[in-house]
């Protein structure tokens, strides 16, 4: 028995949920996933999980044998990354994750100047709307757009971007410029659901806020096609700013309702950081730091 694959079969079974999950994740049959839990537990005369029908659960032998398991794999890791030299130039595989739209524009080209800036670094960018699990998905790196809610993770911060609404010129010339949130509620909406909802939208002027109501006739779950939409004449959409914002140069948008946008949202690079970073990291997050910062300066922000 591999007890290192053991442990991180077992690992997976406890992050996954369920034998099942942690087979699709490992890319294993699930026969197999059972059978490596089973030879660990016979290994130690222990049983680390109780299975019903529903749900796994460790027991608390299982629960101890978990945590030493996650620092074993952890130093180990830490000691093959130590040999292969990533302490000593930046080299290896770097993951990172962004959002869809966001690492399109600005993360990707940055990662294609880095590549030719380290040739011993490779880079595999995942780009997704959802919240990554860094240490559960084998991530380096992840670009964050809002708030920080783990305290486990390092952050850098870049910048920030706003929540806009925006129209086309000949909607707003056919249908009025709204003046104060009150106005939103006789207009036609375009709805990105990321954004918070598709029947009232979230304003605020002060310390005062003001949830106002809104007719979407259109919802949607990507911000391209909400600004599609709108650019289409259809009516008001919100979105993030560096979204719409090659957009509102071009003359295709403005921006309405400045005055009354909620807080801005910060953008950070987010990482786990226990002992050294390897220099991979420690040389992109040099490398992209000051470049986002420019690029998040130069969105306009009147």
């Amino acid at each position: 028995m591999d007890r290192f694959e053991a442990m991180q079969v077992l690992l997976t079974v406890v992050e996954a949920g369920s034998l099942s999950a942690a087979g699709r994740r490992l890319g294993m049959p699930l026969p197999t996933v059972s059978r490596k839990v089973a030879e660990l537990e016979a290994h130690l005369s222990a049983r680390l999980l109780n299975r019903t029908t529903r749900r796994l659960e460790l027991t608390d032998a299982g629960r101890s044998y978990v945590e030493a398991s996650r620092r074993i794999l952890e130093d180990l890791g830490e000691a093959e990354r130590a040999v292969a030299g990533e302490y000593s130039a930046p080299r290896g595989e770097l993951v990172i994750t962004a959002p869809l739209v966001f690492g399109r524009l600005h993360v990707l080209p940055l990662v294609a100047e880095f590549l030719t800036a380290f040739p011993e670094v490779d880079v595999r960018l995942l780009l997704c709307d959802r919240v990554s699990q860094l240490l559960d998905e084998h991530i380096d790196l992840a670009l964050r757009i809002g708030p920080l809610t783990d305290s486990r993770l390092k952050a850098v911060a870049v910048g920030a971007v706003r929540q806009v609404v925006c129209a086309s010129p000949a909607y707003l010339a056919a249908q009025g410029t709204p003046q104060t949130p009150d106005d939103v509620a006789a207009h036609v909406s375009i709805s990105f659901d990321a954004m918070g909802g598709s029947d009232r939208w979230v304003f605020q002027q002060g310390k005062i806020e003001q949830a106002v109501p809104v007719h979407s006739r259109l919802v949607v779950n990507s911000a391209e096609a909400a600004l599609d939409a709108a650019k289409s004449g259809l009516g008001l959409t919100r979105v993030l700013s560096y979204q719409t914002d090659a957009a509102r140069r071009a003359g295709e948008l403005r921006w309405v309702l400045e005055d009354f946008e909620p807080p801005v949202l910060p953008v950070s690079l987010v990482f786990h950081a226990q002992g050294r970073l390897p220099l991979k990291l420690r040389a992109f997050l040099d490398f992209a730091a000051l470049r986002l910062r420019e690029r998040l300066s130069l969105i306009a922000q009147d």
